[in-house]
């Protein structure tokens, strides 16, 4: 890219001009050199401002966008990333700043929800805006839509892979794309992966995936209570550096004993302390796993058939025999026998089209099979969960939403909880807690009905593509609540961490009606596919595998000091549990903030400590359980 065509922006004319040698961009000091070096961006943004009500949403934020940058930007739901998105495509003005294209350089931004005229086909609307009728056509096909189809009738999967074709064929040299994996299937999303990876111009994306950011993205932009933070390193180096910058924000916090100390600490509680407590559930899961390839008799890089042979007794949940079921003359199930077990956690994965919701209403008795014969487990209660979402009363409050016969007390999984200490574990602020539904962003309003769900009663978890338009704290948050979930999950996704985290097995749809049951989860089926034809394309996207407890390896014995630490261990911890719940409450009590901030402040560094305890007694319980399961 030359600077005849381009020019410099004028910032750094100005700079040259003046001769400084130094250059403060917010925080950040940046040598004359530097820009020197620098190719001119196609697009920047420089200590923007924007407010809504009064309220700053963010501030002094610098965005600078070059060719070739492959840029995701990260945040909690309701932080500013998708109006942060419209700022630098030029949709929103900012209160204060300064933003700037490249004279002659194109832009496309997409939208999470772009509006398609119903009455257009697919193939007018896609050309419409395309300066290249062949690029849009290519995209079409690739995409897998039939371009002469009008757009009032689509699902929602084909409307948004219908906007992304207007997107990619419009050829920019700059994309700005909201949640662009959602509703997409598998196979789609890693197509999309690769295109954006050889894309030669700049991109700044938003999405949930993880699998999908650390392949495309080269550097991070993480929008946080209003600041922005700059991470010159991929998806990837995500966790370690935000840990890090939270680390030392709350050292610094602490030395505060103010309101705010208190806010910060449940607020980032879920994104530390739950990462610290995954290597615990990882173990649980490997167990699970083990033990789930034993019963089906599965040897690695092969996928039998389950034997249903033997009496399974009160374990049983689903016991699939014989399935057939056909659409249109279409086969989406043929001859699938299968088994699940109480404590199983079974994903389901295939492309969209077929049939993954409607295997998973066959499996629970809501749709009749076209052959074969389906039993549940006589104490069986599913709690189901769909695509369209639990629906809510935009004039309630949150609190009249998770308790709607009034009181303070929400039960789950059997055990009371305070209405404000269980939707904290969701993330909401006090604020928001008494305030009412209409005024959440819509990721906090798919929080709310998460947390509504997960309460109510049930040992059977349907959930169908829970991932979609969650950020990734709560994503967080949704695996540590099904972790502990004392049931069994039944779980269609397209989100490969997700899967790979959670799951026993999965169900894969493999087209002509074949589905395979594969043990562990997503990089376990590559794993186990990687000798068909058909999956050599995906070779590229293993990564390394979680690493495994060793199977063959003799385990230590169990000595008797640490079986009776073992025995004693519960005791601890429920007590801890009831500790941390009342202090807790006392906290959520809005009486609580007539005390001294002296003595909030030891309420909190004393929940902050329980926690803490709570985490190594948790861990120290798996270790022990460990041991004594293979002693």
């Amino acid at each position: 890219m030359s600077n005849k065509k381009y020019g410099l922006l004028p910032v750094y004319t100005r700079l040259y001009k003046k001769n400084l040698n130094m250059l403060k961009l917010g925080s950040v000091f940046l040598s004359k050199d530097y820009f020197c070096n620098m190719t001119p961006p196609f697009l920047s943004l420089r200590q923007a401002m924007l407010s809504f009500g009064g309220r700053p949403l963010f501030q002094d934020v610098s965005v600078y966008l070059s060719q070739g940058d492959k840029v995701c930007l990260v945040g909690r739901n309701g932080s500013g990333k998708s109006t942060l998105l419209k700022l630098l495509s030029g949709h929103l003005e900012v209160d204060q700043g300064e933003r700037f294209v490249q004279p002659g350089v194109t832009l496309t931004y997409l939208p999470q929800d772009l509006p398609l005229p119903e009455n257009q086909t697919i193939f007018e609307f896609v050309r419409l805006e395309s300066q290249e009728p062949f690029l849009a056509d290519a995209m079409i096909d690739r995409l897998g839509l039939k371009g002469d189809r009008d757009m009032k009738n689509l699902s929602g999967g084909e409307r948004r892979r219908v906007a992304l074709a207007w997107a990619l064929a419009r050829g920019s040299d700059i994309l700005l794309l909201d949640e662009p994996t959602n509703h997409l299937d598998l196979p789609t999303i890693q197509w999309l992966e690769q295109y954006l990876k050889d894309f030669q111009g700049g991109i700044i994306v938003i999405s949930h995936d993880r699998a999908f950011l650390e392949k495309v993205s080269t550097s991070t932009l993480w929008l946080d209570r209003g600041h922005l933070h700059h991470h010159q390193k991929g998806f990837s180096d995500y966790e370690r550096w935000s840990d890090q910058l939270l680390e030392e924000e709350e050292k610094h916090l602490g030395r505060l004993e103010t309101r705010l100390r208190l806010e910060t600490e449940w607020l980032h509680r879920g994104v530390t302390a739950r990462r610290k407590r995954n290597q615990g559930r990882l173990r649980h899961l490997m167990a699970l796993r083990h033990q789930k390839q034993e019963r089906l008799g599965n040897q690695i890089g092969k996928a039998k058939s389950v034997n249903l042979e033997g009496n399974w007794g009160s374990k049983l949940v689903i016991e699939a025999k014989n399935i057939h079921k056909s659409v249109q003359g279409k086969p989406l199930i043929q001859d699938l026998s299968l088994r699940i077990l109480r404590g199983e956690r079974v994903g389901i994965l295939g492309p969209n089209g077929a049939g993954k919701t409607t295997l998973l209403k066959i499996l629970l008795g809501l749709m009749p099979a076209d052959q074969g014969h389906i039993r549940l487990g006589k104490t069986i209660q599913p709690i189901y969960f769909d695509q369209m979402r639990t629906q809510l009363n935009p004039k309630e409050t949150l609190w009249e939403t998770l308790c709607p016969q009034g009181g303070d007390q929400v039960w789950v999984q059997g055990k009371p909880r305070h209405v404000f200490g269980y939707l904290k574990d969701f993330l909401f602020t006090d604020k928001q807690i008494r305030g009412v539904v209409g005024i959440l962003s819509g990721g906090e309003q798919n929080r709310l009905s998460l947390a509504k769900s997960l309460a109510q009663p049930g040992n059977l978890l349907v959930l169908d593509e829970p991932t979609n338009d969650l950020d990734m704290d709560t994503l967080d948050l949704l695996i540590e609540m099904l972790s502990d979930f004392d049931g069994t999950l039944l779980m269609v996704s397209h989100d490969r961490d997700f899967l790979d985290k959670l799951t026993t097995s999965i169900l894969v749809m493999e087209g002509d009606g074949k589905v395979q049951e594969y043990v562990g989860g997503y990089q376990d089926y590559l794993r186990q596919k990687i000798t068909s034809p058909e999956a050599k394309s995906l070779t590229s996207d293993i990564k390394k595998p979680l690493k495994e407890t060793p199977l063959k390896k003799q385990p230590p014995k169990i000595s008797y000091h640490q079986k009776r630490e073992w025995e004693q261990l519960p005791t601890l911890i429920q007590t801890l549990h009831q500790d941390i719940n009342h202090l807790e409450n006392q906290l959520a009590d809005p009486s609580c903030y007539d005390r001294s901030h002296h003595e909030i402040g030891l309420m909190g560094q004393n929940l902050e400590e329980k926690r803490q305890k709570l985490d190594a007694l948790e861990t120290r319980w798996l270790e022990l359980s460990e041991v004594i399961e293979n002693d």
